[in-house]
């Protein structure tokens, strides 16, 4: 058994190696490709956001073979980035490695230390509770790395706005910062809503966006508060827009662009007609 397990680990090191010097390649300077050789990590940090989305994609979908696939090209990414920084002498997949290693080692000492006592936990919430006075550690004692400001501020920084919305919301919930009961938060929602109305009316793009923003932050609160997801609501909303779309193809006799919108309408409800019976 261990010598099977020894053999793929050394072909996967292999195929590692492969995909190195294949990306390599693709940046020499000499015979390498134009594309690639143009590229910086400013310029990949588009692809790196796409294929995260398409790995996640493909796992909902359960087809192994598509997440190999998509996880071969979210690796691509993380390849790229370390070859462009090696080539200005900054780091390395090597350090890339050994940085995440070092990390997981630091941030289960239930698993790896060898102190018996410090190995025992008692649950999940344990495990997750030492993880982030492990992270909070790492991060130094001064006082604005213990601010929630400070914490609140990264999600927003490194996370999609609508996670990072639900996440700023539950961490400042968590230490107090909450609403008595849901009246309060619909009634939060409702003067966001009149306030966005009136900006549209009354107020500058600039402040106008600013009270959009402010809205749509209170209906994620009332997700929060009926443990709903939004980013999987709205992706739920993006998917049964285009099934439509695609029912209304189906029916038309000619391109969209040539019906009138009651026609379009007309199309509309046939769509969400026939898709309710396919359910």
């Amino acid at each position: 058994m261990e010598l099977n397990q020894n053999l793929r680990n050394a072909e996967t090191l292999t195929a590692l190696q492969e995909l190195i010097d294949v990306v390599a390649k693709l940046r020499n300077p000499e015979g390498g490709c134009p594309w690639d050789l143009a590229q910086t990590p400013e310029t990949l940090t588009p692809y790196v956001i796409e294929e995260a989305y398409e790995v996640v994609d493909a796992i909902k979908s359960g087809d192994k073979n598509a997440i190999a696939e998509e996880l071969g090209d979210l690796l691509l990414q993380v390849v790229l980035q370390a070859q462009i920084a090696s080539e200005y002498q900054q780091f390395s997949l090597k350090e890339i490695a050994q940085g995440i290693s070092q990390k997981l080692i630091r941030r289960h000492p239930h698993v790896f230390s060898d102190d018996v006592e410090t190995r025992h936990v008692a649950s999940i919430d344990e495990v997750r509770q030492n993880w982030e006075q492990i992270k909070a550690e790492e991060k130094g004692d001064s006082p604005d790395n213990k601010k929630l400001s400070a914490k609140l501020s990264r999600y927003a920084k490194t996370l999609p706005p609508m996670i990072a919305a639900m996440k700023i919301s539950q961490k400042a919930a968590a230490t107090g910062f909450e609403w008595e009961n849901i009246d309060g938060v619909w009634a939060k929602f409702h003067e966001e809503l009149g306030e966005f109305e009136q900006a549209l009316e009354e107020e500058t793009p600039a402040e106008q966006q600013a009270e959009l923003g402010d809205l749509l932050f209170s209906i994620i609160q009332l997700a929060r508060w009926n443990n709903l997801d939004p980013s999987e609501a709205l992706q739920g909303t993006n998917l049964r827009f285009i099934q439509r779309l695609q029912k209304m193809e189906a029916f038309a006799e000619r391109p969209l662009s040539n019906y009138t919108l009651d026609e379009l309408e007309t199309l509309w409800q046939q769509a969400k007609a026939k898709l309710a019976q396919e359910r």
